[in-house]
C-alpha cells in the first residue's frame, strides 16, 4: 500500500533496492496525496505492468462540496464558495447514474498526464501554461456512499486512464456546486485487493518473496493461450507456435467470469500462453499467413525464475 506523502516513484525505488539485482517497476501512479494499491512488477514481470494498467481499479473518495482548487485537490490553495447550493442526495445519486458509462472528461492541470514527453504537473509546477486535452473514460460504477454536507464520500471503479478527482469535480458542477478531493484511497486494481497488500514498512524490512504473486495474475483479463512442455521451449527459443486462445470475460464489478470466447491467431490480437503448470511463458502476438496463422513470442519468460536473495 502507497502511503500519503509519497511518490509511486519512491516507493518503486525504495522496493528495487531490496530486490537488486532484479528490476521493479509500477503499473499505473497514483498521485503523492493518495494512497493504496499500488501494484509493483518485480525481475522480468516488470515487463507486464501495462497489462496490468489496463485492469478496471476501484477508489474510495473523499470530496468537500462548496470548495475549489486549481489542482482538484489539497496540493494548491482552496477558494471557498459559501454561496454554493447544497444538493440532495437524490440529485447526487442522479448525476453520478448520468458519469457512469463512457465519459468525456479533462483531467486536472496538475495530473501525471503526458503532454509532449513531459508529464502535466511538472510543466505547470515550472510556471508554463498548461492545456490538458479532453479523454474518454470509462466509469463502471459510481457510488455515493455517504453524504454529510459538505464533505460525500464515493466509491468508484473505472478503466485506466480515469481521473477520480476529475469526477468529483464534474459530479459537483452537474449540481451547480464546487468540489475539492479530500482524500482517495485506490482499493483494487483488478484482482489486486487492498486487503493483500503489504505495508511500505514491510516492503522496507520484511522477507519479500513469500509476497511475490504468479506473473499470469498480470494478465488474466488477456486471452489464454494453452502450451504444452515443447510449445513452451519453443516460445522461449523464440519459435511460433499453434493453436486457438480463449478468452473470458470478466466483469469489472463482481469478478465473475463470463462465457468462454475463442481467439484464432490475427495480426493484431496478443494472448498469454500459460503452461499446464499455469506457468505464464510468454506473452504472444499472432501474425497471419496464409501458410501459417500461428502466435509469436514478444514477451518471454524464464521456465526458473531465479529467487529475490
Amino acid at each position: 500500500m502507497k502511503p500519503s506523502g509519497m511518490t509511486s516513484r519512491d516507493l518503486v525505488n525504495i522496493a528495487a533496492r531490496r530486490v537488486r539485482p532484479h528490476k521493479a517497476g509500477h503499473s499505473g501512479t497514483l498521485d503523492p496525496l493518495a494512497e493504496g494499491v499500488l501494484v509493483l512488477g518485480v525481475g522480468r514481470a516488470s515487463r507486464l505492468t501495462s497489462f496490468v494498467q489496463n485492469y478496471p481499479k476501484q477508489y474510495l473518495a473523499s470530496f468537500r462540496l462548496g470548495a475549489e482548487s486549481e489542482s482538484g485537490d489539497l496540493e494548491q490553495p482552496l477558494s471557498e464558495y459559501p454561496d454554493d447550493p447544497v444538493p440532495a442526495l437524490e440529485s447526487l445519486v442522479a448525476a453520478a447514474k448520468s458519469l457512469t458509462g463512457e465519459v468525456v472528461q479533462v483531467p486536472s492541470a496538475y495530473s501525471a498526464i503526458w503532454i509532449d514527453g513531459k508529464r502535466a504537473c511538472d510543466r505547470i509546477r515550472n510556471g508554463e501554461q498548461v492545456d490538458v486535452p479532453s479523454r474518454k473514460v470509462q466509469v463502471y460504477d459510481f457510488k455515493i456512499v455517504k453524504y454529510d454536507y459538505p464533505n460525500v464520500e464515493l466509491d468508484i471503479t473505472c478503466g485506466s486512464g480515469t481521473y477520480v478527482r476529475s469526477l468529483g469535480v464534474d459530479l459537483a458542477a452537474s449540481v451547480g456546486a464546487h468540489a475539492v478531493m479530500t482524500h482517495l484511497v485506490r482499493t483494487r486494481v483488478g484482482p489486486f485487493h487492498a486487503s493483500d497488500a503489504i505495508s511500505i514498512d514491510q516492503v522496507r524490512h520484511d522477507d519479500l518473496e513469500p509476497f511475490v504473486q504468479p506473473a499470469r495474475l498480470g494478465v488474466e483479463h488477456l486471452p489464454h493461450l494453452a502450451v504444452n512442455d515443447e510449445d513452451a521451449l519453443r516460445l522461449i527459443n523464440g519459435l511460433n507456435v499453434f493453436g486457438t486462445a480463449h478468452y473470458t470475460p470478466i466483469d469489472p464489478l463482481t469478478g465473475d467470469a463470463g462465457p468462454i470466447k475463442s481467439s484464432v491467431p490475427t495480426d493484431e490480437g496478443i494472448a498469454a500462453a500459460i503452461r499446464t503448470d499455469g506457468r505464464l511463458i510468454a506473452i504472444v502476438r499472432g501474425k497471419t499467413k496464409e501458410y501459417d496463422p500461428s502466435w509469436y513470442p514478444e514477451r518471454v519468460f524464464p521456465l526458473e525464475p531465479r529467487s529475490l536473495s
